[in-house]
């Protein structure tokens, strides 16, 4: 019975570690697909805008290696503090942890090579503003990547967006139009995002 019973606890010991690579290895794999459509190179300064758990800005970490910076930013208060105490933990001198506003990224003038929200355009509530904001971030040159998805049935409405995303979520040609609208090109389109999301990036002119 003993025996059966380690047997058990390894047995999910092993499935949680694979569950663990995968997220992992997802997160790792994304971002290897980001950093070669926005041509990230050696010591690209990149932005997280909405990093949420860190996973993504972790990511970015590894894939720039210690000759670049990553900008972690959040605007929850909660996970900002859990992101600082990751950072700290890992003793990552090359992240920086900033606390992002509803129309501001709150990032220097011109310091990013490179900025990517994933899963986190539809939730702007001033989104016009915050594109300004995202412009100014960017270097001459630089790029900027919308990974989202339009409207999806079963998911809760977001409060204070514009009317026009049509649920939970936004449509392609409205980011479009709004980010143009800012100031920026469209540069490539991709649309076999993982989780039936589209990737659009845009260059700075």
């Amino acid at each position: 019975m003993k025996r059966k019973h380690l047997l058990l606890v390894g047995l999910a010991c092993a499935v949680a570690a694979v569950f663990a690579v995968g997220a992992r290895g997802d997160a790792a794999g994304e971002i290897g697909r980001l950093a070669e459509l926005m041509v990230w190179k050696a010591g690209a300064v990149v932005a997280d805008m909405g990093a949420g758990d860190g996973k993504y800005a972790l990511a970015t970490v590894e894939r720039g290696g210690a000759a670049g910076k990553v900008f972690a930013t959040e605007i929850d208060a909660k996970k900002l503090a859990e992101l600082r105490d990751e950072v700290a933990k890992r003793k990552l001198a090359n992240v920086v942890v900033v606390e992002s506003k509803e129309a501001e990224t709150n990032l220097p003038a011109e310091c990013c090579d490179a900025i990517f929200l994933r899963h986190v355009y539809h939730h702007l509530t001033k989104p016009a503003e915050f594109d300004a904001s995202l412009v100014r971030s960017l270097k001459p040159g630089g790029r900027l990547a919308i990974i989202d998805f339009p409207a999806r049935a079963g998911l809760d409405p977001v409060e204070g967006v514009p009317s026009n995303r049509g649920g939970h979520g936004i449509p392609q040609k409205i980011v479009i139009e709004e980010l143009t609208a800012a100031g920026l090109k469209v540069e490539k389109i991709v649309g076999d995002w993982p989780e039936n999301d589209y990737c659009v990036v845009f260059v700075k002119k």
